[in-house]
């Protein structure tokens, strides 16, 4: 397949809609592992676009906050058939997913109180911290390529591990650092020279400018209806705001804001605990769709837990309802403002030298929330302690867990000896987990 577009294939939008139904049912592993199946669905097999264009579009999502590979199929969906188009892949790359994850949240809080159920879920707490390791190695090997990265990455760790400094100012800071650099020394950050990319002569000032206008709109509109009818003091205010932030700083995929939104989950607000936290993400792991349809999880329990003057399985629907939409609908508004301005932006270096930098810098971020899980998931005991002028998690020794710790050596000799899948290693240590469960009670 080259990069010729007249040898390219328009599919009509029923075809666009079966083929995004199938690839959203389909969308398991990961960015990595969606990405290449849509590569194969739709620039291998049917021809929809161009090896140029895919990678063109790829590099693009990169530059915008939230799940890249579900914007790409939104850019893809708009590029054949407008704003329609664009809607029904995007939608469609995430509606099985958030089905999925609402029925296991669902039965998650039914069968909660139960020994076997919570004996299940000890593996999967397990498994996760192999998972997040395994992420967070393949992450820095891919983006730690120059000294300035591997700083970038170390002071973005001690910020959060150490000295409890804000997610997004992380974020904004490593940014600010990488346009600062890229504009004299773009050598520093990996960023090589490349060919000018033509760009059309046209400013799309006007679609860009209603895609913002409507899309925001879109976006605070269930959130104006909730301060408007229960106002700021109830958990669906807080969930639509606190996830809408996170929306706008989610850089670098799922799991860099996985640390912040689980410490401000479990900390901040008192919706879940540590626990519940990675078997959300255990959850997440094992669906199709984006991994950071975890935030529907937390959001489901969090309303199901206060959820006055509703039922308690209402509330847990509006909160996942209203979590999805404003994690997603700024995914849209993203696409369908600024792909008009594609081949600009793949010329702006300075732009590339903010993106760079904020990927080195998630790398520290996974690593602090690796530690975090680590701590919480193999000790039932952890207290923040001053150590000089430095704020620090330290764990009771006394309160390790041997259960936890046998299955996360297993799961890790399975990820990076045997390198299972995911979905396999999940199963394996949750049957690992019911059994050692039974063995003696266990402590969620």
């Amino acid at each position: 397949m080259t990069g010729n577009t007249e040898e390219l294939y328009r599919p009509t939008f029923r075809e666009l809609v079966r083929t995004g139904a199938r690839i959203g049912c389909l969308s398991f592993g990961g960015p990595a592992g969606q990405i290449a199946l849509m590569h194969r669905e739709l620039v291998d097999e049917r021809r929809w676009v161009s090896e140029d264009q895919f990678l063109h579009a790829l590099n693009f999502c990169h530059l915008l906050p939230g799940p890249e590979a579900q914007q790409l199929a939104t850019w893809i969906g708009w590029k054949l058939h407008g704003n329609r188009g664009g809607l029904a892949m995007g939608l469609l790359f995430v509606a099985p997913g958030a089905l999925v994850i609402l029925a296991l949240s669902m039965v998650y809080v039914a069968a909660a109180g139960l020994g076997w159920f919570a004996a299940l879920f000890l593996g999967i707490k397990a498994a996760v911290l192999a998972i997040v390791v395994q992420a967070l190695l393949r992450i820095a090997g891919r983006a730690l390529g120059t000294p300035l990265k591997k700083a970038i990455a170390l002071g973005a760790f001690a910020s959060l591990a150490l000295l409890a400094v804000p997610f997004p100012l992380v974020v904004l800071g490593a940014g600010a650092i990488g346009i600062i650099v890229a504009a004299q020394r773009p050598d520093l950050l990996g960023i090589k020279p490349a060919a000018p990319v033509a760009m059309s002569k046209a400013r799309p000032w006007g679609a860009s400018l209603r895609a913002i206008v409507v899309g925001g709109v879109v976006w605070v509109l269930p959130l104006a209806v909730v301060l408007a009818t229960l106002g700021p003091d109830h958990v669906l205010w807080k969930i639509g705001v606190f996830f809408s932030k996170l929306a706008v700083v989610t850089f670098g995929g799922a799991y860099a804001v996985l640390a912040y939104m689980a410490q401000q989950a479990v900390d901040g607000f008192g919706w879940l605990n540590p626990g519940e936290m990675a078997n959300g993400l255990g959850l997440a792991e094992t669906t199709p769709g984006p991994l950071i349809m975890v935030t529907q999880f937390v959001g489901y329990l969090a309303a199901f837990r206060a959820p006055e003057p509703f039922g308690p399985w209402v509330a847990g629907l509006l909160g996942a309802a209203l979590t999805t939409w404003v994690t997603f609908v700024p995914c849209f508004m993203w696409i369908f403002a600024f792909a008009p301005w594609l081949n600009r932006l793949e010329n702006a270096p300075r732009l590339k030298g903010g993106l760079a930098a904020i990927t080195a810098a998630v790398v520290g971020v996974i690593a602090n929330l690796t530690l975090w899980f680590a701590l919480h998931v193999l000790f039932t005991q952890v207290a923040m302690t001053n150590v000089g002028p430095l704020a620090v998690d330290l764990p009771d020794p006394a309160s390790l867990d041997w259960r936890v710790l046998l299955i996360a050596l297993v799961s890790a000799v399975m990820i990076f000896r045997l390198r299972l899948g995911i979905i396999t290693t999940l199963g394996v240590c949750a049957v690992a987990g019911l059994g050692l469960g039974l063995v003696a009670q266990v402590q969620v």
